[in-house]
């Protein structure tokens, strides 16, 4: 209470004051760096370059991600005590998933304040929960994590977020991918891997799955499904976040389809050449026979009809 008195004392002396009102109805507190926060909104395609380099919001992602994760991890292992490592992991991923961030972004107005070109941007479903990550970022360089972590639990978890509710909601990442897959023309494939016991000698199964022939997320469980929907998560997450491994995956889909469209070449090619060299005179005699057949059946017709 007494920092945010202080901050706007400070902020008379300011000339732009809006930014910082700006920020204060989404924060709950004033920005004593507000640069960070406005380079959080800003776009990779609206980049502005200073003292040689493109300024943008990315490396803000990056942090906020990290940061974000270990807040609401935070929060979830003190809310949930004596909930098993896999239930805590499941419930922080559907609060960091894109879709709740993106919803986030929006419910709290962040949405209308990052700057982008309309052009490379409009399209970006992912954009408002990225500027969410990068907000997560600016708020840890400004204040400090114990301020993220009172962002989160003050302002979204407590007001958007029911999080009882989110805990138990379930998440089939294993049907996504699929759908996904078949949306994009991709070939999956779930791969048992290993099958080893814990310490109380439960066993615990290991998926890999392949997305044209090349390795993408890795899970385990004490079933085989649970071990499924593990590496489906980690695929999709690698889908959203490694750009090589989806330059891998598109590069090996591209030689896929065009081995199978040469092999329906061949096919065709095949196929002409065989009704060319085909000899149709068997069919040609018999439409000949057919054709003296009827020919005389009218020569007698008409013969018949004369007498």
């Amino acid at each position: 209470m007494l920092a945010n008195i202080t901050d706007r004392i400070r902020l008379l002396f300011r000339k732009e004051k809006e930014p910082y009102f700006r920020f204060y109805r989404i924060l709950g507190f004033y920005p004593r760096n507000i640069e960070i926060y406005k380079q959080a909104l800003l776009h990779k395609s609206s980049s502005v370059k200073t003292q040689g380099r493109l300024i943008n919001n990315e490396r803000l992602e990056f942090l906020g991600d990290a940061i974000l994760d270990a807040v609401v991890a935070d929060i979830v292992y003190k809310k949930f005590e004596g909930k098993r490592e896999g239930f805590l992991t499941n419930t922080r991923s559907k609060i960091v998933q894109r879709e709740t961030l993106n919803n986030i972004a929006i419910n709290i107005g962040l949405d209308k304040l990052i700057k982008y070109s309309s052009k490379q941007s409009s399209h970006n479903s992912y954009m408002s929960g990225n500027a969410f990550e990068a907000l997560i970022g600016a708020i840890y360089l400004d204040r400090g994590y114990r301020a993220c972590k009172k962002f989160m639990e003050e302002r979204i978890i407590g007001q958007y977020i029911n999080i009882d509710k989110i805990s138990r909601k379930e998440v089939n990442f294993k049907s996504k991918l699929i759908e996904w897959s078949q949306k994009n023309k991709f070939e999956i494939e779930f791969k048992l891997i290993g099958q080893t016991l814990d310490e109380h000698q439960n066993p615990i199964f290991e998926t890999q799955i392949m997305v044209e022939g090349i390795p993408g997320g890795s899970g385990k469980g004490y079933s085989k499904k649970e071990s499924q929907q593990e590496a489906a998560h980690a695929t999709m997450n690698m889908i959203k976040k490694d750009s090589i491994f989806i330059d891998a995956i598109f590069n090996a889909k591209h030689e896929r389809e065009n081995v199978e469209q040469q092999v329906v070449l061949n096919e065709n090619q095949d196929t002409t050449s065989n009704i060319e060299n085909q000899d149709f005179s068997p069919m040609e005699e018999k439409y000949r026979d057919e054709e003296k057949i009827i020919a005389e059946a009218e020569n007698a017709a008409f013969s018949q009809e004369k007498d």
